[in-house]
């Protein structure tokens, strides 16, 4: 027994010691609130720590929250540009990306359920804000996309064909433009469009490659006349959140210590300051009455504890794959890197000029937190005023006779399958790599869901932090989550070099019961949390060809639907070599054959090295 509790204290040690590491550190520094600068309900001290980097001290609640364009048609337009971004009114423009009709983000874009839509995007980028930044051990990169960086869209959340699905190969250099079919066979949902370039997504998405993309249907209108009476027009407001650390000159930075070289990875780290809109801690002046909130949690790394300061009550009505059945009630809701909740806000309890803020309380990661990481605790402020307000009210069902069909029961799956989520350490520069299954993206061994099956994963997390985990192509119920003995786990079942699979079953060291899925977590997910050292078990039914109206398994090139010339001084990134990735993988995408899809933890600097898996939906 002794020998065994001293094996157990060793493993805890080794898994913090690689946390500490040179490289792998970052994956567990955060940097420290400036809050105590303002004050207020849930502020924290500031506590100056030499190995962490911080944002300028900054006043609160100055800027106005933007409302973001929206764009509408089945024909959409858009352009990837280079752009300069005041997210703050005492800091100076800085360098950002954008999508068109924005100097930050993307405009909202609606589309129409059952409607198909095409989505043109054109490469128009300069050199990248954040090059400095970019690693080149990691897989595919090159160091050409410092001055001409790649791009590639992914629509989150869309039933989509492979070839319009944003495979993360499937880059298009500046000059060029590559054309997605989006045919929208699903129900009202709200997704996401944003940047999936190999290896440097989080650049990308950090600088500002981002947007909303709200599937509306003959229930869910967007009107003020819709048939479930929710709010519409200026009281429908996408929150697009995140977390940010900002240099003295007004520019991003997703360096949080200088241990870490510049241009090497770091694993994620918690920001300073919130961000909602581009705008750093704005402030809205809102009806006494009900308002639509569509939130996102579009930051790369840190899970927040979403609250209202005063502690008041909201509505959840959906999430990633649209309504729920009925309203739940709720005073917080856990939000992850990617999910999208979307929920209703009654202000009337409040007096003219009160005021609320959307505050966050949820504690870093462990890692994080044992080096001094605080919490974000702050994203916006709502100010009461005198106007008119909306007229809704919260509906009493959302489906049913008067919306879409109810949410069926959980199938039953028939074929049970073990995946992994690890952070093995490696003799190498970084010292850790972000793995499922233990293996790298290049990797052939991939699942292969046969269409028309409904599979059970059982998503085994061996680390103690957080991990959202998005299946692209699929919406899923979540059964619940269930605590494991990881220690127990890993000595029962060795972990073996980066390289091979490892997806030991975890029956025989999970402890207590299933915990369910909170009641807003119900409906139909993309995205779902893995809470650290935990089983979280999905169920999805992987759809047919016939269902769907193509065909998922179809090949297809990386230069497919992709036209005009790169303006690069060589031949484009998707069709030309170099660079090295993990043990030396080539960089180059050339004309290679592509096939299916990908599936990966969507804290997105886990995604780039190398928590990222190709899969396949066979016939």
């Amino acid at each position: 027994m002794r020998r065994k509790t001293d094996q157990q204290a060793l493993i805890r040690r080794r898994t913090l010691l690689q946390g500490l590491g040179v490289g792998g550190l970052a994956a567990t520094v955060g940097v420290l609130s400036p809050a105590s600068s303002f004050g207020g309900p849930g502020s924290v001290a500031d506590i100056d720590s030499p190995l962490l980097f911080h944002s300028p001290k900054l006043t609160p609640f100055v800027d106005q929250l933007p409302r973001l364009p929206i764009l509408t048609g089945t024909d959409i337009t858009l352009t990837a540009n280079s752009t300069t971004h005041s997210f703050h009114r005492d800091l100076p423009p800085s360098k950002a990306l954008a999508y068109s009709g924005a100097d930050y983000l993307g405009p909202t874009i609606e589309a129409r359920s059952g409607i198909e839509t095409t989505f043109a995007l054109t490469n128009e980028m300069g050199a990248h804000p954040l090059g400095k930044d970019m690693d080149m051990t990691l897989h595919g990169m090159q160091e050409d996309y410092r001055r001409h960086p790649p791009t590639v869209m992914h629509l989150h959340g869309g039933v989509t064909p492979a070839d319009s699905d944003g495979h993360p190969e499937q880059m298009i250099s500046p000059g060029q433009t590559v054309t997605h079919r989006f045919p929208q066979r699903q129900e009202a949902a709200h997704m996401w469009y944003h940047d999936h370039a190999m290896g440097f997504t989080r650049l990308n998405v950090y600088a500002g490659l981002a947007g909303m993309y709200f599937l509306r249907d003959e229930f869910d209108t967007g009107r003020i006349d819709n048939p479930l009476g929710l709010p519409a027009g200026n009281f429908e407001l996408p929150l697009v959140l995140q977390e940010k650390i900002f240099e003295s000159t007004g520019q991003q930075s997703v360096r949080s210590t200088a241990i870490v070289p510049e241009g090497s990875w770091e694993g994620g780290a918690v920001g300073d300051v919130g961000v909602v809109n581009g705008k750093i801690w704005p402030q809205m002046s809102v009806s006494r009455g009900l308002y639509r909130f569509r939130v996102i949690n579009a930051g790369s790394y840190s899970v927040w504890n979403l609250h209202f300061s005063n502690g008041m009550q909201f509505f959840v009505i959906g999430n990633d794959g649209g309504l729920l059945d009925a309203p739940v009630a709720a005073t917080h809701i856990r939000l992850a890197p990617a999910e999208r909740y979307d929920i209703l806000v009654d202000f009337a309890t409040l007096a003219e000029g009160e005021s609320v803020e959307l505050r966050n309380d949820e504690a870093p990661p462990f890692q994080a937190a044992v080096i001094g990481a605080v919490t974000m605790p702050l994203f916006c402020r709502f100010v009461a005023d005198g106007s008119t307000p909306s007229g809704a009210r919260v509906p009493r069902t959302l489906r049913g006779p008067a919306g879409p069909l109810p949410l069926p029961p959980i199938a039953t799956p028939t074929v049970f399958r073990d995946v992994t989520v690890s952070q093995p350490y490696i003799l190498r520069n970084p010292p850790s790599i972000m793995t499922l299954n233990n293996l790298k993206f290049s990797s052939d061994d991939i699942e292969k869901p046969r269409q028309g099956t409904v599979e059970q994963w059982n998503i085994i997390n061996i680390t103690p932090d957080p991990h959202p985990i998005h299946i692209h192509l699929v919406h899923f119920r979540i059964l619940g989550r269930q605590a494991l003995r990881t220690v127990d786990y890993q000595l029962a079942h060795p972990q073996p070099p980066v390289g091979t699979r490892w997806t030991p079953s975890a029956e025989g060291f999970v402890t207590g019961p299933l915990v369910p899925p909170e009641p807003w977590e119900s409906g139909w997910k993309d995205t779902v949390r893995i809470d650290g050292g935990t089983v979280t078990r999905i169920v999805v039914r992987f759809p047919t060809a016939e269902e769907l109206g193509f065909d998922p398994d179809e090949p297809f090139s990386a230069m497919a639907h992709i036209t005009g010339d790169a303006r690069t001084g060589q031949p484009g990134a998707a069709a030309h070599g170099g660079g090295a990735g993990h043990g030396g993988e080539a960089g180059a995408h050339a004309h290679k054959d592509l096939q299916g899809y990908v599936w990966h933890c969507h804290l997105l600097d886990h995604e780039d090295h190398d928590m990222m898996l190709k899969y396949r939906v066979v016939q």
